[in-house]
């Protein structure tokens, strides 16, 4: 009688190019994590746990709301490391790791061999990749910003933070002796890159190919999470010597990476976080994960698994069902081959022109002043936008007309081009900047109620969210089309939403969550502007990865979109709609 595979058999031969596993893993079936080792417990601190917020060795302020899968930093004044990317090194301190990590590796790594019984793979655990720590260190948009405006601090900021977590690795590797190393970094979000694949590749390439090169030299197998699209970066994670990538989304279309890929990488994930919810039928996960399977399964080298990154669902009556669907596939793997999907929709780069080369093709076509003004605002270039600003004015346009001509159509183009992903996150705050900048110098020259507004809207990550990155982007493009935004930030209650429609006269109020585990709370929102008696003056929109037209509709929202210039200009209609009714 044959003997069963174990996880850890299985999971080699998965990997291999041309292994034949004789069952699809279940989840993170085939990883013992090694979790609590000395570093960690160091760089997580005692505090780090739901419910409260603490400080890092970094000096980052965190937080872990209740209920969610993972702790975020917070920023603001006074609570960001490194404002100023020029003076980072004044700020910005590595923790001291051979000083406060050396002891308790023995009994750690003791502890998970005997625990472990060679079943799975011993796996060594790091959060926080160098992207993250950079914006961990600085906040999101300002990472992004500084990546075109001080890419030379940049640069050595990024190789800091690599050698740190070089020496990192190196400790894991010499005192727990890993199979597998599991590393985390997310470089998109759901549907796009946060920058252009060039830029990933000129600041963050190279030391990545360092990073996972030590591993691999090794001889340990490397996994990297990152629950992100990264279709137009899949062939250089292979080249810096990622073997597994965890989190794949959905969005990836992973038949068609599978049959891209040709077994050159493992494909973890398939499972999005959006099935993770309390009210999830176990019907309704059981045929969720069949549709997965039934796509991704017959395509090999993959695992199928809950794209956090980390094992486990928020709620666990999920993850059981998620299990047994896995199961049930396996049971049946004789069945025949399913038809696979369409190559990704984004599997190219950019091949936008340069700007130098774009600004003279417009000036051979002798463009009109807005016009001219629409295309510098796209282009980030500030000091000529407010050159072109003041020309205006000089030569007697209705500041008003530049406004909504140029600027504004500057935007409203940019966020067309930003949801064909043409352009990326940096691209969009670097215009939001030069937009704030123009919209400042033509404000002392209109009249009217505050140069005729569209509209007010209030904005905010709902209770218990701290992510606020797809919320900014909305704000951006809302105040860009001529909308003046509240912005309450993260982790805002129903009444804090309320009352500034309230008092502020808002005709907008837009929620956004990333977890399925706060989205409910948007449903709080809809109820209480019933209770005020405002629930037929503002409009209640709402937005973000987990949520759906068929949630909006349940919960009685009016609007959801699905990304940030779509809400725009959805904000804009309804605005206007709001004005012209009598």
């Amino acid at each position: 009688m044959s003997i069963p595979s174990t996880p850890k058999e299985i999971f080699l031969e998965t990997i291999k190019p041309n292994g034949q596993p004789e069952r699809l893993l279940r989840q993170y079936e085939p990883f013992y994590m090694c979790l609590g080792d000395p570093i960690m417990r160091y760089l997580d601190g005692p505090d780090r746990v739901p419910g409260k917020t603490s400080v890092n060795p970094w000096g980052v302020t965190i937080s872990f709301p209740e209920n969610a899968p993972g702790s975020m930093p917070v920023h603001g004044p006074g609570l960001t490391v490194c404002p100023d990317i020029t003076r980072w090194k004044e700020t910005v301190h590595a923790p001291d790791l051979a000083a406060h990590c050396s002891e308790g590796w023995e009994e750690f790594r003791a502890q998970c061999v005997a625990e472990n019984n060679d079943r799975q793979m011993l796996t060594g655990f790091m959060a926080t990749g160098i992207f993250e720590q950079c914006h961990f260190l600085m906040g999101f948009e300002n990472t992004l910003t500084a990546l075109y405006e001080h890419p030379d601090e940049m640069h050595e900021l990024i190789e800091y933070i690599t050698e740190y977590r070089m020496q990192y690795a190196k400790m894991v590797v010499e005192n727990l002796h890993p199979e597998v190393m599991f590393t985390h970094d997310d470089w998109g979000t759901k549907d796009a890159l946060f920058m252009k694949p060039e830029m990933w590749r000129e600041f963050f390439k190279e030391p990545y190919r360092r990073f996972y090169g030590y591993f691999r030299s090794q001889g340990i197998i490397t996994v990297h999470h990152a629950d992100s699209y990264l279709v137009p970066i899949v062939d250089d994670m292979v080249e810096i010597g990622i073997q597994v990538w965890q989190g794949v989304l959905p969005e990836n279309d992973i038949p068609a990476l599978q049959r891209h890929l040709n077994g050159k990488l493992t494909l973890m994930g398939g499972l999005g976080a959006a099935i993770d919810r309390a009210d999830s039928t176990p019907e309704e996960i059981l045929a969720y994960t069949k549709d997965t399977l039934r796509r991704c399964g017959p395509g090999g080298h993959y695992i199928p698994s809950i794209t956090y990154g980390m094992f486990g669902t928020v709620f666990p009556h999920v993850d059981q069902y998620l299990n047994e669907g896995i199961d049930a596939y396996n049971a049946g793997l004789h069945m025949p081959d399913m038809h696979l999907p369409p190559v990704p929709r984004r599997g190219k780069a950019s091949t936008d022109a340069p700007a130098s080369s774009t600004a003279a093709v417009e000036e051979a076509q002798e463009l009109t002043l807005m016009e001219r003004i629409a295309k510098t605002l796209e282009r980030g270039q500030q000091k000529k936008l407010l050159q072109l600003c003041q020309q205006a004015l000089d030569e007697g346009y209705d500041p008003q007309e530049t406004l909504s001509a140029g600027l504004v159509q500057g935007m409203t183009e940019l966020g067309e081009a930003f949801s064909a992903n043409r352009v990326f996150v940096p691209e969009m705050l670097i215009a939001a900047r030069c937009m704030t900048a123009a919209t400042a110098l033509l404000k002392p020259y209109m009249t009217g109620e505050a140069s005729e507004i569209v509209g007010r809207a209030c904005i905010g990550t709902v209770q218990g969210d701290m992510h606020d990155i797809g919320k900014n982007l909305v704000k951006i493009m809302m105040e860009g089309s001529g909308i003046e935004v509240y912005d309450l930030g993260t982790d805002v209650t129903p009444e804090q939403f309320i009352n500034t429609a309230q008092e502020h006269h808002c005709g907008i109020i837009a929620c956004s969550s990333l977890l399925t585990t706060t989205m409910q709370n948007m449903r709080g929102v809809v109820e209480l502007a019933k209770k005020r008696g405002i629930r037929d003056k503002v409009k209640i929109m709402v937005g973000g990865a987990p949520i759906s037209q068929s949630f909006c509709d349940e919960i009685g929202a009016d609007v959801y979109t699905e990304d940030a210039a779509a809400a725009a200009r959805a904000a804009v209609s309804l605005l206007r709609a709001q004005t012209c009714t009598p």
